[in-house]
């Protein structure tokens, strides 16, 4: 089992193919709330957000009465725009499908719906909020702008990716792995270069470039006579 809750919210207008998807959810999902058209879905996603409970995914379908699942989805967007969705449809809306691929959209079914491609997309879909969750568990956040990525080692700054040197990468890891401590100079050019006679300058060369990406909230406080620390 798991030890990541999952969470899917289902909009579907037509009885049938409701229960089905319904049915092949609870198979993969932990827990499947459903709505019978766009309104009634975006009313319970905006009930659930003011609980703070997010939907892992959100199916629907595009055509339904009071509001279709386009607009439904574009309403989700403003509250959440890293919401996953998959879409359903009787037939390929291309114009409306285009659309759909400014929102995260990881694919859709055309009805009627096949059950091997059903499960399919949703066993990639399950993998897919796993594979998040355990990347969002791993990260640290450093300060009000900065978080750090234990697992793949990567910086981020307001959840966009900051670019890093291989060494100034490696510089950054040995400082998070003894976050808290002062690194001393000799540790940085052991672990950069394998060598601890590297020249000073060399090290503090690399150091500054990393400085220098972080400097919006640089929180690498330099120590004199000892090192470098992440406090």
């Amino acid at each position: 089992m798991s030890q990541f809750f999952t969470r899917v919210l289902l909009v579907e207008d037509e009885k049938v193919a409701r229960e089905i998807l319904e049915f092949y959810l609870n198979t993969i999902f932990d827990e499947v709330t459903v709505a019978s058209d766009g309104k009634d879905g975006l009313e319970l996603y905006s009930n659930f957000t003011k609980r703070g409970k997010e939907f892992d995914l959100v199916l629907t379908d595009i055509k339904m009465p009071n509001m279709d699942g386009i607009e439904m989805l574009e309403h989700i967007h403003k509250l959440n725009s890293s919401q996953k969705f998959i879409i359903v449809s009787a037939y390929k809306d291309e114009e409306k499908l285009l659309k759909s691929i400014e929102l995260r959209v990881l694919g859709y079914f055309v009805k009627p719906l096949n059950v091997d491609n059903v499960m399919k997309l949703l066993t990639k879909a399950k993998e897919e909020v796993l594979r998040e969750k355990r990347e969002k568990s791993n990260i640290i956040k450093i300060n009000h702008i900065y978080s750090y990525n234990l697992n793949s080692n990567l910086l981020y700054e307001n959840g966009s990716l900051v670019k890093l040197s291989k060494k100034e990468s490696l510089a950054l890891s040995l400082l998070m792995e003894h976050k808290g401590e002062i690194v001393s100079i000799d540790s940085f050019k052991l672990k950069l270069w394998q060598n601890s006679s590297t020249l000073d300058t060399t090290f503090r060369t690399v150091m500054k470039r990393l400085k220098d990406k972080i400097k919006k909230a640089d929180f690498i406080i330099s120590r004199k006579g000892q090192g470098y620390i992440i406090e």
